[in-house]
């Protein structure tokens, strides 16, 4: 039995061990830590759930010192990533760490300077990068077909963004805005196909729509706009979208923006575009890239499922349809890659991360940079502070 560890058990890391116990049933959830542990295991137990071998915890300190675990899940509010992650670390247990690594500059490298006294096994969710789609891509791109990638056009039209306006995910405190909440990922798969080092960004940020004058704290069942706004929760059930939270998106402690965008440079000079946006719906949505080079152009979107190569100097046009069917776990097959890669590291198969601390380091720190330049209206070296 693979003794899993839980701290911060939220709906995404629910979400995972489900995939991971699927394809690896010798993983046993043997403890949870969690403020809201006696809410958790009532919740476990309405929906059948045997916790008889499950511990509960209120602190992680706790959880970690009284017994043995192969693994642990972090889960948490992202500005405690960081903190908990350098608990496990100390330990030297195999650990999965959702995305943002850190919300902090002081954070990030203080996880930094931790992993290079330590080189624990860390696997940072980042599914996009191990998907169908990416990995076709890198294929694609290795062949020579298109040349050297000299220039990069990447977005992320999120079809389901009112969570960040609606749910604990408008506290902008917690989340340190949107790049480090969205972006993270897409940095991470750029940077992963590239293979180069980024080295400064310029970058802007809207909040244009989920704005307004009413009260802090509204919910929407309070409010007397609830049947006529469009964002209320009973319209987005009726125009297909679902629940994605009580509050009202409209009053004046809703944060986040709305839409952002990047520039950011590389090593070699080229540069690549980034654009993301949180008020588009249905169909409008879209997430992929186009990677060009002199001889080809490649772009693939997880949204339709296909990968497109434009040759320049012949009339061709190739065209690669990922079959959805093939698909285990969410985010295109990736997670499912992710949790193969954290049971083999938990087994001591390996400890090779398809998604190392590394990655997790270099996109939060692009990320931090970006919010900084959109702030401050400046470009931005991305660099440690300490390593200029």
């Amino acid at each position: 039995m693979i003794r899993i560890a839980v701290i911060g058990y939220g709906n995404q890391v629910s979400r995972l061990i489900g995939i991971l116990q699927e394809r690896h049933p010798e993983c046993r959830i043997a403890a949870i830590a969690d403020m809201r542990s006696s809410a958790i295991r009532q919740s476990m137990l309405e929906a059948g759930t045997d916790c008889s071998a499950i511990r509960f915890f209120d602190d992680a300190d706790e959880m970690l010192q009284q017994g043995e675990y192969d693994g642990v899940f972090i889960g948490t509010r992202c500005s405690q990533h960081a903190k908990m992650a350098l608990k496990v670390m100390d330990r030297g247990i195999p650990l999965y760490l959702e995305k943002p690594v850190a919300t902090s500059i002081d954070d990030l490298m203080r996880l930094r300077d931790a992993h290079r006294r330590m080189n624990s096994p860390v696997v940072v969710s980042f599914p996009l990068r191990v998907t169908y789609h990416t990995q076709l891509i890198k294929e694609i791109i290795a062949s020579g077909k298109i040349g050297t990638v000299e220039h990069v056009q990447a977005v992320n039209n999120v079809s389901y963004g009112s969570i960040y306006f609606h749910h604990w995910y408008r506290d902008e405190l917690e989340t340190q805005g949107l790049f480090l909440q969205k972006a993270t990922h897409d940095f991470d798969y750029i940077n992963d196909v590239l293979g180069l080092k980024p080295i400064q960004v310029c970058a802007m940020k809207s909040k244009q729509i989920f704005k307004g004058n009413k009260p802090a704290g509204l919910k929407c069942v309070d409010c007397e706009e609830q049947v006529t706004c469009p964002e209320s929760p009973q319209n987005l059930l009726r125009s297909g979208e679902g629940r994605h939270g009580e509050y009202c998106g409209f009053a004046i402690d809703t944060g986040n923006e709305d839409s952002g965008s990047a520039l950011v440079q590389y090593e070699s000079g080229m540069h690549v575009s980034y654009s993301q946006n949180f008020f588009i719906r249905k169909q409008a949505a879209r997430r992929g890239a186009r990677f060009m080079g002199y001889k080809g152009t490649v772009e693939f979107d997880w949204t339709s499922n296909e990968v497109k190569l434009f040759m320049h100097h012949t009339p061709r046009v190739e065209t690669y349809t990922i079959d959805t069917a093939a698909f285990a776990g969410g985010h295109g097959g990736g997670d499912s890659v992710l949790m193969d890669n954290f049971a083999a590291i938990m087994r001591g198969e390996t400890m090779e991360s398809v998604a190392p601390l590394e990655a997790g380091l270099s996109s939060a720190l692009i990320c931090l940079k970006a919010k900084e330049s959109a702030e401050k209206g400046t470009f931005q070296q991305i660099a440690w502070p300490d390593e200029r």
